[in-house]
């Protein structure tokens, strides 16, 4: 009797502490692995051409409407066309790998190569600058820090590597947990102030990728916003290198 007594008492120990003990806790991301995720979310596809919808939207709430169409090629490749209205039809950026862009403008028919000392500038009457429409991981040009984080999302400020130059002085963004999509981007200029906030709304996964199918760009300064619609998106095409041309630039 004894004996069962002690071994039903043993029982509830093991029992209360298999219940009782904490389970192994997971392994926390460091801020570059989460940047890392990020920069392989928002270029997964192997190629991607995309049919955007701009609406400019001025501080009265007056709205212009654009569109354009947009090629890229992994990270570090993208052209992108206006095709209406009639006045921007055929004005063109590309991108291209270590920080070569260029812009096309029809009505001059000429290409130019946009220095670095330009990249603040605005694309087309757009609130995205050249350096916004670069095409480039954010890895390469910024060392994250894990700010703070919430249940859903990690929140990351972004600061310059030796070496590299942008207007911003530095990046939040805030990266949902789930996906690794960046959902929010705050930018701030040399005097550390909040100039523009980047919103990326509509997650949506199109086979195997997720995108935003709107995503807003608004400058707090000149109380500005730009929002781009996609309406059209295609994957994996194989799209040739001669698309990323200076030729295709200006056909």
């Amino acid at each position: 009797m004894k004996r069962i007594s002690f071994i039903v008492l043993f029982s509830l120990i093991i029992t209360g502490l298999t219940f009782c003990e904490d389970p192994l806790p997971k392994e926390k991301l460091s801020a570059g692995k989460i940047l890392e995720k990020v920069d392989n979310v928002i270029n997964a596809p192997i190629d991607q051409e995309l049919k955007v919808k701009l609406v400019l939207i001025d501080k009265k709430g007056k709205e212009k409407e654009n569109e354009l169409t947009m090629y890229q090629k992994g990270f570090d490749k993208r052209l992108v066309k206006f095709t209406k209205p009639a006045e921007k039809k055929d004005i063109g950026f590309l991108s291209l790998p270590d920080d070569i862009m260029y812009l096309y403008l029809p009505a001059f028919k000429k290409i130019r190569r946009i220095a670095s000392h330009v990249k603040n500038s605005k694309f087309a009457g757009t609130d995205f600058t050249y350096e916004d429409m670069e095409a480039k991981r954010f890895s390469d040009t910024w060392i994250p820090s894990l700010k703070n984080e919430t249940e859903e999302q990690y929140i990351l400020e972004l600061t310059l590597k030796e070496g590299m130059k942008s207007e911003y002085f530095k990046l939040i963004m805030y990266v949902r947990k789930d996906n690794s999509y960046p959902v929010k981007i705050e930018y701030y200029d040399k005097g550390k102030n909040l100039i523009k906030i980047q919103t990326r709304a509509k997650l949506n996964k199109v086979g195997d990728y997720w995108i935003s199918e709107e995503t807003t760009m608004q400058d707090l300064k000149v109380k500005h916003s730009t929002k781009m619609i996609i309406l059209e998106s295609k994957f994996d095409n194989k799209l040739s290198d001669d698309v990323f041309t200076k030729r295709n630039l200006e056909r």
